[in-house]
C-alpha cells in the first residue's frame, strides 16, 4: 500500500512537471509557424501567449539580432522585427525560459487572398468543375519559392485570437487543394519578381460581403442592423462580421504586401448598397491592419446565366469598375471573356490569376513595358446618326481577333435600346443604328450573361459600360 502511494505521488510530480513546461512554453498564433514567408523590408508584427509577466526573447538568424519584451498580465506579448531584403531558409527563436524555434521561414512578398467560392475554387477543381489545366499544373508546381496558407472555415460573433491552417510549401498534393486564382497570381509574381512569395487564402463559397467587414465596419451603413445578430438565434456564415472575427482578424496585423478579392456573386442583386460597402470592406481591412493604404485587387465577376428574376448582374459588374476608379491603389481584372452561361466558377482561373498579377506588377512593383488593364471607356461623342468612342488603355488599338461586335446597344430619348453596328477606327470605335436617328447612350455586353469580344491588342478585355444612368 505503502509502495503504491510514493508511486502515485511520483506520477502526479512527473505530471504536474510536464504541465508546467506546457504551460510555460511560448504559443503563437497559426499564422506564425514553420515554413512561413514574412514580408520583406519592412517591420513585421510577431505576437503570441506566455505566462504573465514573462520576460519574451526573440532571435532572427538573418541578422542574430535580439529583440526582449515582456508578456502583460493575461500572458499577451507583442512585438516587431526587421525583416532584410528577399531571401531564406532562416529561423527565429522564441523563449520564455522554453525554447521554441521556427524553422524554413523564407522572406519576401506577402499577399492575402480572399473573397467567395471563386476565390475558394481550389487549383483541382470543385466535383464536376474542372480547372483549365489543372493536372500539370499541379504536376510541375513544385517550386521552393512559394509558401502556401489555407484558412480552414469558421464564423463567430466574437473576434477570435486565432484559426486553424498552416504553412505549407509549394508542392503537388498542395497545390492541388489551394485557391487557383491565388496560385496563378503568386506564381507570376514569383517568376517575374524572382523572391520567395507568401500566399494567404482566406475564403469561404456563397457568403456576402458583409460577413468579411468587422462590427465597427458595419456601423457605418445604416442599412444593415447589427441588433439582429444577438436576437437571431439561427447565426450563420452570412451574418454581418461573423467572417471577419474568425477569419480575418486572427491575422490582422501580419505583415502583408497586399489582397486579392475575388467576392460579388452573393451582392449582385443589391449594386447600389455594394457600391458602399465595397470601399468600407477596403477601408476597413486597411484600418485594422495600420500599415497605410496597402494595395488592394479584386476580380470582377464574371457572366453568368443568372436567374432572369433577379437584377441583371451587369449592374454589379459596373459598381465594380466604379470602385477602381473611386477608391485608391485598386485595381480590378475584367472576366468579360472567360464567363460561362450554366457554371459560375469559370474554369479559366490562369486568366483571372495572371490578370491580377499584372495589375500588381505594375501598379505595386513599378514594372514597366506590359498593360495591366483592358480598354477602358473615355470619351462619347455623337455627331448626327453616328457615336464616336475612345478608350483608355488602348495606346495600340482595338482588336476582336476577328469576331464581330455583336454586343453594342444604342438608344435615343425615349430610353429604348437597339443593336448598334460597331467599328473599330484608329482612335477607338464607331457605333451606327439605323433605327436611332439621334442617339443619346450606349451600352456594352450589359446583361447577365455575355461573351466580350473586344479587346486591347495585349488581349485584356473591355469590362461591360453604359454611358446612361437610367433605372432599367
Amino acid at each position: 500500500m505503502k509502495k503504491e502511494l510514493l508511486k502515485l505521488i511520483h506520477l502526479l510530480f512527473i505530471f504536474l512537471l510536464i504541465s508546467g513546461f506546457v504551460q510555460a512554453e511560448v504559443t503563437l498564433p497559426a499564422v506564425f509557424g514553420d515554413n512561413m514567408v514574412m514580408q520583406q523590408k519592412t517591420e513585421a508584427a510577431i505576437w503570441g501567449k506566455a505566462l504573465p509577466n514573462k520576460a519574451i526573447i526573440i532571435t532572427t538568424s538573418w541578422d542574430e539580432k535580439i529583440y526582449t519584451t515582456q508578456s502583460d498580465n493575461e500572458g499577451k506579448w507583442k512585438l516587431k522585427v526587421e525583416t532584410p531584403s528577399a531571401g531564406g531558409p532562416y529561423n527565429i527563436t522564441i523563449s520564455d525560459g522554453e525554447i521554441l524555434k521556427l524553422n524554413n521561414i523564407l522572406i519576401g512578398e506577402v499577399w492575402f487572398c480572399s473573397g467567395q467560392s471563386n476565390m475558394e475554387m481550389p487549383v483541382k477543381g470543385f466535383p464536376n468543375q474542372p480547372v483549365l489545366g489543372s493536372n500539370k499544373t499541379i504536376a510541375e508546381s513544385t517550386n521552393e519559392s512559394i509558401r502556401l496558407f489555407s484558412v480552414t472555415r469558421n464564423f463567430s460573433l466574437s473576434p477570435f485570437d486565432n484559426f486553424d491552417g498552416e504553412w505549407l510549401e509549394c508542392k503537388s498534393e498542395n497545390v492541388a487543394e489551394f485557391s487557383a486564382t491565388a496560385y496563378y497570381f503568386g506564381k507570376m509574381l514569383q517568376e517575374v519578381l524572382g523572391v520567395p512569395i507568401g500566399l494567404i487564402n482566406s475564403s469561404w463559397g456563397g457568403t456576402r460581403i458583409e460577413p468579411w467587414i468587422n462590427e465597427e465596419g458595419i456601423k457605418q451603413f445604416d442599412f444593415i442592423s447589427l441588433e439582429n445578430n444577438l436576437k437571431n438565434e439561427k447565426i450563420s456564415q452570412q451574418t454581418p462580421s461573423v467572417l471577419y472575427n474568425a477569419m480575418v482578424h486572427p491575422m490582422v496585423g501580419y505583415a502583408i504586401k497586399g489582397v486579392i478579392w475575388y467576392q460579388g456573386e452573393s451582392n449582385r442583386d443589391e449594386p447600389e448598397n455594394y457600391l458602399k460597402l465595397f470601399p468600407g470592406l477596403i477601408e476597413n481591412w486597411r484600418e485594422e491592419w495600420g500599415i497605410g493604404k496597402f494595395p488592394f485587387y479584386y476580380a470582377q465577376i464574371a457572366p453568368y446565366d443568372y436567374d432572369p428574376r433577379g437584377l441583371n448582374s451587369a449592374y454589379l459588374r459596373e459598381v465594380q469598375l466604379k470602385v477602381s476608379q473611386i477608391v485608391l491603389k485598386t485595381g480590378m481584372a475584367c472576366l468579360m471573356d472567360i464567363g460561362e452561361k450554366y457554371g459560375i466558377h469559370p474554369a479559366n482561373k490562369l486568366v483571372t490569376g495572371e490578370r491580377l498579377a499584372y495589375i500588381a506588377l505594375a501598379n505595386t512593383y513599378n514594372k514597366n513595358g506590359f498593360e495591366y488593364s483592358g480598354p477602358v471607356l473615355k470619351d462619347m461623342t455623337v455627331k448626327g446618326s453616328l457615336i464616336e468612342l475612345t478608350f483608355d488603355h488602348a495606346k495600340n488599338g482595338l482588336t476582336t481577333y476577328g469576331k464581330e461586335l455583336e454586343n453594342f446597344k444604342v438608344a435615343g430619348e425615349n430610353k429604348r435600346f437597339y443593336p448598334a453596328k460597331a467599328f473599330i477606327t484608329h482612335t477607338g470605335l464607331t457605333l451606327f443604328c439605323p433605327p436611332v436617328a439621334n442617339p443619346v447612350a450606349v451600352r456594352y455586353a450589359f446583361d447577365n450573361f455575355v461573351i466580350g469580344e473586344l479587346y486591347n491588342t495585349e488581349g485584356l478585355p473591355v469590362s461591360s459600360f453604359r454611358t446612361d444612368n437610367w433605372e432599367k
